[in-house]
C-alpha cells in the first residue's frame, strides 16, 4: 500500500508536484502526521500562536519573539534570517546498515534527486538543543521552517517540553514575500531555499519565463 505525500512538503506558489512513496517510508510519515494533528490543536485552541510571514517582523520586533529556525543545516545555508536561532528537527541519516542503504535509495529515486534534500532522522537531541540556546522556558519563540508542516511539529514538541510562549510561522518561509523580513542573509531568497534537486532547475526556468513575459 502507498502513502501519497506532496514533494518535500511544499506550498511553493510557483508550482507543487506529488510523488508516491512505498511503505519502506510509512511509518516515518505516520509519525509526522501525528504530531502536526497535535499542533493543530495547539494552534486551534489558542496554545500556540499562528503568525503569518507578513506579521513576523512586527511581532519580533514589537512582542519580543525570537525566530527559531527548525530547518536542516542545507536549506538555511541557502537562506536565513539574521539573527535567528537554529536547531533543526530533521538531521541528516547517517546510518550505513543494509535496510538504511535501500530507504536511501528508495528516497533518491522518489524524492531526493527532485528535491535535493538528504535522507533525514528526526533530531534525537532537538528539545536539549533548544534549551541549550533558550534555557527559559517563558522565552517567546517564533518557530519556522520552509512550508509550515515541520514547525507544527517541533512546536509540539516544545510545548511537550515545557515552552508555553510558542508562535508558529504560518505557512513557513514559502510564503513569505521580499521585504517581510528585513535582514536576509544567503545566495538565495528566502521563499526559495526549501527547492533543490531539479525541481530547483525548473523554478529557475519558470522564473525566467515569467521575467520575459513582463518585459515583453
Amino acid at each position: 500500500m502507498a502513502t501519497t505525500i506532496q514533494m518535500n512538503h511544499l506550498h511553493a506558489s510557483a508550482f507543487k508536484l506529488q510523488f508516491t512513496v512505498p511503505r519502506i517510508r510509512q511509518f516515518q510519515l505516520q509519525v509526522r502526521a501525528t504530531s502536526s494533528y497535535n499542533a493543530r490543536q495547539l494552534i486551534q485552541s489558542g496554545e500556540v500562536r499562528p503568525i503569518s510571514p507578513k506579521e513576523a517582523a512586527a511581532a519580533m520586533n514589537a512582542d519580543g519573539f525570537v525566530l527559531l529556525d527548525i530547518r536542516p543545516a542545507w536549506e538555511r545555508e541557502k537562506a536565513r534570517v539574521t539573527g535567528s536561532l537554529h536547531v533543526p528537527l530533521f538531521v541528516e541519516d547517517n546510518d550505513y546498515s543494509p535496510i538504511t542503504l535501500l530507504k536511501k535509495w528508495v528516497h533518491f529515486g522518489y524524492i531526493g534527486l527532485w528535491t535535493g534534500q538528504n535522507f533525514t532522522m528526526l533530531n534525537p537531541d532537538f528539545l536539549q538543543q533548544v534549551e541549550a540556546v533558550a534555557p527559559d522556558k517563558n522565552s517567546k519563540l517564533l518557530v519556522a521552517c520552509g512550508e509550515g508542516l515541520r514547525s507544527m511539529m517541533a512546536a509540539s514538541k516544545l510545548y511537550g517540553g515545557g515552552y508555553r510562549n510558542l508562535g508558529w510561522l504560518a505557512g513557513g518561509f514559502n510564503r513569505a514575500v521580499d521585504g517581510n523580513f528585513p535582514d536576509v542573509e544567503g545566495e538565495e531568497k528566502l521563499q526559495y531555499a526549501t527547492i533543490g534537486g531539479v525541481s530547483y532547475y525548473f523554478l529557475q526556468l519558470l522564473l525566467i519565463l515569467q521575467a520575459v513575459g513582463k518585459s515583453s
